[in-house]
């Protein structure tokens, strides 16, 4: 259980992301593994510039990613705001795709590893063993989602993404730049998915298809917790975290994600609309 809270933050940390996108702009970004690998591999490239520590990378990472996300967004997003579900799907997809193998024809195929200091780190509490890079991972992910939440109801920007996601015409007639705020929202959606990356980075090899499996956990959180529900992201990647922990130890490790399947299902078929999603009004 301790193994699968502490991982349960990085899925919820990339929830977190898919939300931010999805409540301001009403769209599903099928791609965010893909920019968690990219943040990876930001923290690898760091690595090799700059020979720092693995947490030290941030501000790079933050930067990378902040560039990579406008530039998605510019060139791909952007074009197809006006088309609907079906085109956000189908680009974002296709976006998935183009990143895993432009990283691939770009650095190969090969597994690489961004040496740390705290790799194998563990401290003993009550009996239990803790890996402290798992540990930090939780640490950040709650941090970063407390500073989300500031933004979201304490400042300005904050409010003009709430009034978007409300109502994007009322909006824009009281002379908020809904196309800017479009892009602040992805932008930092991108930027929580490779910081994810770059908590993950100690743990786990960089490779083009690391952040596969991220896409569809981080998803399958963000509906368990209700769609555009920030603080049902956070709790449905914690939850995730710990069922496919919980099934996978006192199971068959090759039984987590059914676990984590059948808790979807469940959940889909006692309340649709997620743990903290509110229901359509009908009139």
């Amino acid at each position: 259980m301790i193994n699968g809270l502490l991982s349960g933050g990085v899925y919820a940390l990339v929830a977190v992301g898919i939300t931010i996108v999805f409540g301001v702009m009403k769209m599903v970004n099928f791609a965010m593994g893909e920019f968690l690998m990219l943040g990876m591999y930001a923290t690898w490239i760091s690595y090799g510039l700059f020979n720092l520590n693995t947490y030290a990378n941030a501000p790079f990472v933050i930067l990378a990613m902040a560039a990579v996300g406008y530039l998605s967004y510019m060139l791909v997003i952007r074009p197809v705001l006006r088309k609907g579900g079906t085109a956000f799907i189908l680009v974002t997809v296709g976006l998935s795709y183009f990143l895993q193998n432009l990283i691939e024809l770009i650095i190969g195929p090969n597994f690489q590893t961004v040496p740390s200091d705290i790799k194998s780190a563990a401290i003993a509490v009550g009996g239990f063993t803790i890996a402290i890079p798992r540990l930090i991972a939780l640490s950040i992910a709650f941090v970063l989602v407390i500073l989300v939440n500031i933004l979201l109801n304490k400042t300005v920007l904050g409010k003009a993404m709430r009034a978007t996601s409300e109502k994007p015409e009322v909006a824009q007639m009281l002379g908020i730049n809904i196309n800017n705020t479009y892009a602040f929202a992805f932008v930092l959606g991108i930027v929580l998915a490779g910081m994810a990356g770059l908590l993950i980075t100690p743990l786990y090899y960089v490779y083009p298809q690391a952040g596969k499996i991220y896409s569809t956990t981080a998803l399958m959180a963000v509906v368990l917790g209700g769609m555009g529900n920030i603080k049902g992201a956070f709790i449905g990647g914690i939850a995730i975290g710990l069922i496919e922990a919980v099934v996978g130890t006192l199971i068959a490790p090759d039984l987590g994600p059914a676990g984590i399947f059948i808790l979807f299902l469940a959940v889909l078929y006692f309340k649709p609309q997620g743990l903290f999603g509110k229901g359509e009004r009908v009139a």
